[in-house]
């Protein structure tokens, strides 16, 4: 098929907070040296900000650097932490609150904001545009393009206009090449590109293998005298049975909003878990439902957290690209944050990449320049110091691995002279499901508690159903012949879209996948225990369209 290729000095795929502070830096240090750039970021969502979901709280030195003047600018960061608290529950009412002393250090708030990182994101993209960068939303990157050396030398964007057969339809339009000197690639969690680039190059070797949760998040706006704008509750325990690792949050964020959440960790055992199932559950504890009666619900949508942490990074550099941000995994899991790492990443990627076109590079190399503008970046020293505190709630669990955390942040500053390692992938720790204990959810009232569907509805999340089906099983008999005799096919439960089901057909089972309600967490290709399914983008523009997420 003959397709169009367009040149650019530098591709950016992914308009995430990395991606998007990539793009600004490359203007702002092609200017100062004068050097003219030509730079496209391609972004898979119908708009930038689509498909970004986050917590979220930012921590502001990333963006403090990248725009002084982010004040003046307008930035869409208005609401401070004004109180911080952390709860450690152990029951459907029970809990307590930790003293701000036995709270690692690392998870202290003060000094950041409340925000949506859709908007912020909205509002890079504007920035990044009235810099001169060509931002194109809707336009999905299916393949890296590789020159006859096996160097990066861009990416494909899919086709438009295919039928699920993969035929051409009446509006069929091939997808573009675009073409580099360098590519960088800020996908965000689980790139479907970034593994393809980390297996090929061996961007993983000696590393850990990395670890994911999924965010389940929802946003309500609240009765107004349960309002109180800057209280951030974070917490563990309960509803989580202790082999199963996460936490939740509520943000009581601008306009009357706040936005509610359960991350939980994908190394769980059980595999009847439901990660949905227990965010439902867990908003009826009054910790939380104090602040929700009376609410309304305005938006749902989950995704996949990177958190592996320095243990897991991959190598970031290969020939002709760089891997930055969630699609690497820079975000610093003892605060829960990594839209300020995710930045930096973007900000030190471009400034290798100026640096090295200033001096002649006429790309394709490896820019091992960047390995060292890393090392010596803030972003490694943070990481550096929370090495430990992933793998220690792995392995001693919330309480244990909690107290193991305290001591080592708030009396050594994170300098124990050991690292603790995590050496098992999150895919390989599901237990038969005959041997785990089945939860009993409790069916959804309505009012703090909704069913799957009627969740996906508030995603906005839409695909055109003659389309090639996104999520592709490399072998379609493992659903049945493996998975559901040994884990009750754990997909039903895990999605939190209700994409998989199992369904009985004239008295036979039938694995059904049902993609147009998939919101791209990419837990499926995450924690599938036989990594049978396979996550690619669907045709540009589809998915998930979130407000203010």
């Amino acid at each position: 098929m003959e397709r169009e290729s367009m040149e650019f000095d530098v591709v950016i795929v992914g308009a995430g907070p990395a991606g998007l502070s990539a793009a600004c830096r490359l203007m702002q240090e092609a200017a100062s040296r004068n050097l003219s750039l030509n730079v496209c970021l391609v972004e898979k969502g119908a708009e930038v900000g689509a498909h970004i979901l986050s917590g979220a709280l930012l921590e502001t030195r990333a963006l403090d650097e990248l725009f002084p003047d982010w004040r003046a600018r307008g930035a869409p960061v208005h609401t401070p932490v004004t109180e911080d608290r952390f709860y450690m529950l152990s029951s459907e009412r029970g809990g307590l609150e930790l003293p701000p002393a036995l709270v690692p250090s690392p998870l202290h708030n003060e000094g950041n904001y409340i925000i949506s990182l859709g908007n912020l994101c909205r509002w890079l993209a504007t920035q990044a545009e009235q810099l001169g960068v060509a931002v194109f939303p809707g336009f999905a990157a299916q393949a890296p393009l590789y020159d006859d050396q096996g160097r990066v030398t861009g990416v494909l964007t899919g086709d438009m206009g295919l039928a699920a057969d993969g035929s051409p339809k009446a509006n069929h339009v091939p997808g573009l090449e675009l073409r580099a000197r360098y590519t960088l690639f800020a996908e965000g969690c689980r790139g479907h590109i970034g593994k393809e680039l980390i297996a090929r190059f061996g961007l993983d070797q000696g590393r850990d293998p990395q670890h994911y949760a999924i965010g389940i998040k929802e946003l309500w706006q609240l009765a107004p005298e349960r309002h109180r704008p800057g209280l951030v509750l974070h917490g563990a325990g309960w509803p989580l049975e202790e082999d199963s690792g996460g936490g939740f949050f509520l943000y009581h964020g601008d306009d009357g909003q706040a936005a509610v959440g359960l991350i939980v960790d994908l190394n769980y055992r059980n595999p009847h878990l439901s990660p949905f199932d227990e965010f439902q559950r867990l908003k009826h504890h009054p910790l939380l439902a104090r602040h929700l009666y009376d609410g309304k619900r305005l938006a749902y949508g989950a995704r996949a957290i990177t958190k592996g942490g320095l243990n897991s990074l991959p190598r970031m550099t290969m020939p002709g690209a760089l891997l930055l941000g969630c699609d690497a995994g820079t975000l610093n899991g003892a605060k829960i944050k990594g839209i300020h790492t995710a930045m930096k990443s973007g900000m030190l990627a471009a400034e290798t990449v100026v640096q090295a076109l200033a001096a002649g590079d006429q790309g394709g190399n490896s820019l091992t320049a960047f390995d060292n503008a890393l090392r010596s970046s803030w972003l490694h020293q943070e990481l550096h110091q929370s090495r430990n505190f992933v793998p220690a709630l792995h392995r001693l669990g919330p309480w244990l691995g909690g107290a193991f955390n305290t001591l080592n942040h708030n009396g050594l500053g994170g300098r124990l002279p050991f690292t603790l390692h995590d050496r098992t992938p999150d895919h390989a720790t599901l237990a038969p499901a005959a041997k785990s204990r089945k939860p009993d959810y409790p069916k959804p009232d309505g009012q703090l508690s909704f069913d799957r569907l009627s969740s996906v509805y508030l995603a906005n999340t839409g695909h055109d159903e003659d389309q090639p089906c996104h999520l592709q099983l490399l072998d379609p008999e493992i659903p049945l012949r493996d998975n559901l005799p040994r884990y009750q096919e754990p997909a039903q439960r895990y999605c939190p879209a209700g994409v998989y089901e199992v369904v009985e057909q004239e008295g036979e089972s039938r694995f059904q996948i049902n993609a147009a309600n998939c919101v791209h967490c990419k837990t499926c290709d995450i924690k599938d225990p036989a990594q049978n399914i396979r996550w690619v983008p669907p045709e540009g523009g589809s998915g998930p369209n979130y407000p203010n997420m």
